[in-house]
């Protein structure tokens, strides 16, 4: 069951990091650990929303980095 793809995610938040100044070892980190544990949190749904699988990333995001997690959260809203 794969809902949505990781690389495409992994790499959104690599660009996100980056702009952010995150140094890239450790922004890779904290994604393969937001990646992670964002499937833990959501491998009991059969259906996953897009709504639930941005909670569940910007949940664990928090736990890292709060810039990152502020930039995710507000990605679309962001000029």
């Amino acid at each position: 069951m794969k809902a949505y793809d990781e690389k495409e995610i992994a790499k959104d938040l690599k660009i996100d990091a980056h702009a952010v100044g995150i140094p890239e070892g450790a922004a890779e980190v904290f994604i393969e650990r937001t990646i992670k544990d964002a499937k833990k949190t959501l491998k009991n749904r059969s259906i996953i929303t897009e709504n639930d699988l941005k909670h569940a990333i910007l949940k664990e995001l928090k736990k890292y980095h709060a810039d990152l997690a502020y930039v995710y959260e507000n990605h679309d809203k962001i000029i």
